[in-house]
């Protein structure tokens, strides 16, 4: 899926040589400053590293149109961005961005579930809580249904519980689907309990294992 060779960025990332498959749930997982966070960055054509190339689907990413990868592969950041008007309307945006058809209120329904989200369409997302904006935002994203999902900490303002409860049916559907996850967590639970793939990234004098 992912190939990374010889993969600088400023005083953040040293990657000699990187693999993620798809199909599967890979995790990133490493202290702060570690670079995970630029890593989904370079995947989604976001940032180019200073050195080096990476791959997707055995296509070099320099010649890759950025708004067509973006489509395909999809990225939830850690701090969510919701957009004035109700939960339908955030949804649908999404889908907008992407060039899809907006999907019916049961599909929207659905997404809800999988997130374990509440609430009821017409409700205005301003006004829901930190946890429940971070579960709108990977909603918006679910619906995409893009071939790659690069998900930043999405479950982070969650308790314990309801982040397992919302990794294992983002996850389930995912690998029904055949969608491949690339996952930073902050939890060694949801990494032991749903990672096919670990990726442990330490600072770059330390090297990456």
């Amino acid at each position: 899926m992912f190939e990374l060779h010889n993969v600088k960025y400023k005083d953040i990332l040293d990657i000699e040589k990187m693999t993620i498959p798809g199909q599967k749930i890979t995790c990133l997982v490493g202290q702060s400053g570690a670079g995970k966070t630029t890593l989904l960055r370079m995947l989604n054509l976001m940032i180019s590293p200073d050195e080096g190339e990476i791959y997707f689907q055995e296509k070099n990413l320099n010649e890759e149109d950025a708004i067509s990868h973006r489509r395909r592969v999809v990225m939830a950041p850690q701090q969510p961005t919701i957009f004035e008007g109700t939960i339908r309307d955030n949804l649908n945006i999404g889908l907008v961005f992407s060039e899809n058809q907006p999907k019916d209120d049961r599909e929207l329904k659905e997404a809800l579930r999988i997130v374990s989200l509440k609430k009821e369409l017409d409700e205005e997302a301003g006004t829901l809580s930190g946890g429940e904006k971070q579960r709108l935002s990977l909603a918006r994203v679910y619906l995409m249904e893009p071939e790659v999902f690069l998900l930043d900490e999405p479950t982070s303002a969650l308790d314990e519980e309801t982040e397992h409860l919302v990794m294992k049916n983002f996850i389930q559907s995912a690998k029904q689907k055949n969608q491949t996850v690339v996952l930073i967590t902050h939890s060694p639970q949801i990494a032991d309990t749903y990672c096919e793939n670990k990726i442990i990234l330490k600072r770059r004098e330390e090297g990456i294992v």
